[in-house]
């Protein structure tokens, strides 16, 4: 009886650890796909200027960085700041209302000025737009922190001379602001004088149009952007996210596409 008792005793700690092992092998699914919402997002606001030598650099690589994250949860938006604009060549995708948002990032970030390239990530770190490294540290680092709210737009269409977005907020603090960007996917300039005079840039999801909107704790509703003159939907696209407004952190981000065929 004896002998029995130890044999089922072994075979019970050798079942219990083949179990162990069959759990320990199970993959995480969820952890591995890379649009889990779980794994957060990283958005990616750069101060540029075609009127600016040191951009160009900052520009190519955040180009690189749409192609290599797509279709994860990365949104990229390029503001074209005015201040360039003075000192030989109008960038025409530039405005002042850019300049003043960046001006508000030198005051949450107590900066004793502005420059170009600026890259700040979720609202939270910034650093030299070229800087590939930092970049791509707060990137991985946006991905891993989960978003602290349920933050979501859709059917996104053009209504006249403005575009349509629906939007859907939840866990929203009371301080905190939705920011609708109509972004330009791409787009070439050959600048004629200036810093850059006789070169060709070229940019990328360059922001066309900011709208802003107060929101309460839980919120949905539709918020419209105005259409730029000539515009296509083709190539355009809506990036919205929420935004503290008393420290500048961005919690929550969504994007939408104009429907294929839409006028």
């Amino acid at each position: 009886m004896t002998s029995i008792k130890v044999l089922a005793v072994v075979a019970c700690f050798a079942v219990a650890g083949v179990l162990t092992i069959s759990f320990i092998n199970i993959p995480n699914v969820k952890t591995a796909k890379g649009n889990d919402p779980a794994k957060g997002f990283a958005v990616i606001e750069l101060f540029t200027s075609e009127g600016c030598s040191s951009c160009p650099p900052a520009d190519e690589l955040v180009a690189r960085v749409e192609k290599e994250n797509s279709g994860e949860p990365v949104y990229i938006l390029a503001y074209h700041v005015d201040y360039w604009n003075r000192l030989g060549w109008k960038d025409v995708f530039s405005s002042p209302e850019y300049s003043a948002r960046q001006n508000q990032y030198a005051e949450w970030f107590n900066l004793s000025s502005v420059y170009t390239p600026q890259i700040v990530v979720n609202g939270q770190t910034e650093f030299v737009g070229s800087e590939e490294g930092n970049l791509r540290k707060a990137i991985r680092a946006g991905l891993q922190k989960a978003a602290t709210a349920e933050f979501s737009i859709s059917d996104v269409k053009i209504d006249g001379d403005r575009a349509s977005v629906k939007y859907r907020a939840e866990g929203i603090p009371n301080d905190a602001v939705l920011m609708l960007a109509l972004v330009q996917k791409d787009a070439v300039t050959k600048v004629q004088r200036g810093e850059n005079g006789g070169r060709t840039l070229s940019h990328v999801q360059i922001v066309r149009q900011l709208q802003r909107l107060l929101l309460k704790n839980n919120d949905q509703g539709t918020a419209n952007v105005a259409l730029p003159n000539g515009f296509n939907p083709q190539g355009w696209e809506v990036i919205g996210f929420i935004q503290n407004r008393s420290n500048g952190e961005i919690i929550g981000a969504s994007k939408g596409a104009f429907p294929a065929g839409q006028p």
